[in-house]
């Protein structure tokens, strides 16, 4: 995995409020579970989101799962912290802990 990568990567989470690693794009997601966390960000009133779709770069779809030490996507960072998957995403939106992060 090249420097490179994981610096472009540590970059984009650490200039940019909320991020996230996901399959596709917000407005065509390309599976279900970065769908799910696409939906609830716009639940949870997300104005400031930017989003990098992993299936135009192979590093990048590699990368993303070394910088985080998390096997899959989507991955959603706020201000530079790795919080988790859609499912944990999920646990989080229902529990009301996500929309209070987001707003923080």
């Amino acid at each position: 995995m090249s420097d490179d990568v994981q610096s472009w990567i540590k970059e984009t989470v650490s200039q940019n409020p909320v991020v996230l690693f996901m399959k596709g794009t917000a407005q065509f997601p390309q599976c279900g579970f970065s769908g799910k966390a696409i939906q609830l960000l716009k639940e949870s009133g997300v104005q400031d989101l930017v989003t990098v779709n992993v299936l135009d770069d192979a590093e990048v779809r590699q990368g993303i799962k070394d910088f985080s030490q998390w096997p899959t996507v989507p991955q959603l960072y706020v201000k530079g912290e790795f919080i988790g998957g859609s499912d944990i995403m999920n646990e989080m939106f229902e529990s009301g802990e996500l929309q209070a992060l987001l707003k923080a």
